[in-house]
């Protein structure tokens, strides 16, 4: 089975194919993860216009494909890239923690549902920069 999937991975078209599916699923499985770890629904509060939230769940959406795009990048096998991917995940989830905890003043969750946007852009911002910095180490 192993080998019909490399071979199909060899083809441009099945990589396409196959990190553009490794993509979805990683979204899908950590965006639900974040959804768990913080104190809102974010469809739901998405779904009712708050901006804070779409930046900061955007931002999250960014720093995971930056991250897989990083590792697709690096040359890496498919393999390494979803290995890649939850790594990265994970350190993007503690930096969300760190964020939180870095500011004892309010609570970033609580400010985020209220749409305090600025607490939003400063969330995407974190993401999409570490993403950067968790991407340019994979090699």
């Amino acid at each position: 089975m192993q080998d019909n999937l490399d071979q199909m991975l060899s083809h441009p078209l099945g990589a396409l194919l196959g990190y553009f599916t490794v993509a979805i699923l990683g979204l899908v499985v950590f965006l639900s993860f974040f959804e768990m770890v913080t104190k809102y629904n974010c469809w739901e509060e998405i779904r009712r216009g708050n901006v804070a939230v779409a930046m900061a769940t955007g931002g999250k959406i960014f720093g995971i494909c930056n991250i897989l795009r990083f590792s697709i990048d690096a040359g890496v096998s498919i393999y390494e890239t979803m290995k890649w991917s939850v790594v990265g995940f994970l350190l993007l989830l503690l930096a969300y923690f760190l964020f939180e905890f870095l500011t004892p003043v309010f609570s970033i969750d609580e400010e985020i549902a209220k749409d305090n946007r600025a607490v939003g852009l400063t969330a995407m911002l974190i993401s999409v920069s570490l993403s950067y910095v968790i991407g340019a180490a994979i090699f």
